[in-house]
């Protein structure tokens, strides 16, 4: 049986972002750390709040696609707290990914940006959370970003 996602998101993130902190050329690549301040989170399975002190590590590689590590913690409306671990990748064309740098708005049909996701919880009312994979189909827009997370069926 072929693993597949559901139908529609099981819930969208709205995340607020400081501005870029870059490392400079590191020997995996240019690193840059872009902190969270908070955001919301919207959907048929969770409602709640993106709550400040995660972040988004990113290195931008050789090829010009950014390789996505983020940790957060999510507040459910319950007040279960919620760690999330996302993986990815954004990638595309240079004129694009240099839009989305300068902090300009962008249709995402014309970058790749996917996470793999993860969480841990004890809140039992966000318990199954604990036993999924999700992917986030991401987009990137001006001092925020925005993830809506399918769950792998």
């Amino acid at each position: 049986m072929a693993a597949m996602l559901g139908p529609q998101p099981i819930f969208t993130i709205h995340a607020e972002l400081a501005g870029i902190m870059n490392l400079g050329q590191t020997p995996l690549g240019e690193r840059r750390i872009i902190d969270i301040l908070g955001g919301t989170v919207r959907g048929p399975r969770l409602n709640g709040k993106v709550l400040p002190g995660g972040a988004d590590w990113q290195i931008i590689r050789s090829d010009g696609a950014a390789d996505i590590q983020a940790r957060y913690t999510i507040e459910a409306e319950s007040g279960a707290r919620i760690l999330v671990s996302s993986e990815g990748l954004r990638h595309g064309p240079p004129d694009v990914l240099a839009k989305l740098t300068r902090g300009e708005a962008v249709d995402p049909s014309l970058y790749y940006f996917r996470t793999v996701m993860r969480f841990e919880t004890s809140g039992a009312d966000v318990d199954w959370l604990n036993r999924i994979l999700a992917i986030a189909v991401g987009q990137r827009l001006p001092n925020a970003v925005q993830l809506d997370v399918y769950e792998v069926l």
